[in-house]
């Protein structure tokens, strides 16, 4: 007899991910810190770069200017050569900007409040939801295109992304399975000092994405939500 597919229920993908990421979570130096200016750092690396790619320029980085207070006073030639090959200069700019209101505003604190994160230069909702959760375990949704993959052949959403009501779907989506892997059984992962759901979930959706749902052909038998997500399925939201 053929085996009933199983819902695809926020609970059920929370069950199936956490101990996917414990398994096969790449060691990437970020993930072996809960500072969030490290982790805030990455985020803003890693927007249309390749991680291969931004793992030297942090690590450098890191080591020239290790703490919010050394960037918000570096000499703007400095943040520039550190940047040098990463493309789109502004994302710098925007890091010291921020460095420096920060150090005026939160006595040079990362701020743990989600709207205060937002309201830095260059930081949008995922990069805030980001940090938030994974560096403070706060439960923050995140939405990016490799998160998008995932909710969309999970749940079966086929809509163009760009849609407002799209979005407001998947950020629903993205809510309702954060807040179903927080009523789970805690996981701890010893790359984490703490048993934290909120983080560890985010980056499993952001590590599942890269890593299996790829923008064309997703690697279907080593996804974890196989028994959980549609086989008719197109992905065709991955490139809408």
């Amino acid at each position: 007899m053929k085996a009933r597919k199983l819902e695809a229920t926020p609970r059920a993908v929370a069950r199936r991910l956490l101990p996917w990421f414990r398994r096969h979570a790449r060691d990437l130096p970020w993930r072996h810190t809960r500072d969030p200016y490290a982790i805030w750092v990455s985020e803003i690396m890693l927007q249309q770069t390749q991680v291969r790619t931004v793992i030297p320029y942090w690590t450098r980085w890191m080591e020239q200017l290790p703490d919010i207070a050394s960037l918000a006073a570096a000499p703007l030639d400095l943040v520039h050569k550190l940047w040098e090959g990463l493309g789109y200069y502004s994302r710098a700019r925007n890091l010291q900007k921020a460095a420096q209101i920060i150090v005026d505003r939160h006595h040079g604190r990362f701020p743990i409040d989600l709207p205060a994160i937002l309201d830095l230069p260059g930081i949008g909702p995922y990069t805030a939801g980001a940090v938030a959760s994974i560096a403070f375990n706060q439960p923050a949704p995140i939405l990016d295109g490799n998160v998008i993959r995932v909710l969309a052949r999970c749940f079966l959403i086929d809509q163009p992304v760009r849609a407002a009501a799209t979005r407001g779907l998947l950020w629903r989506r993205a809510t309702a399975i954060l807040e179903a892997s927080r009523s789970l059984a805690r996981l701890p992962h010893p790359q984490f000092p703490l048993p934290v759901n909120c983080s560890a979930f985010n980056q499993s959706l952001m590590e599942l994405g890269v890593t299996v749902f790829p923008p064309r052909l997703p690697d279907c038998s080593h996804c974890p939500l196989r028994d959980v997500c549609s086989p008719r399925h197109s992905c065709r939201i991955a490139s809408s």
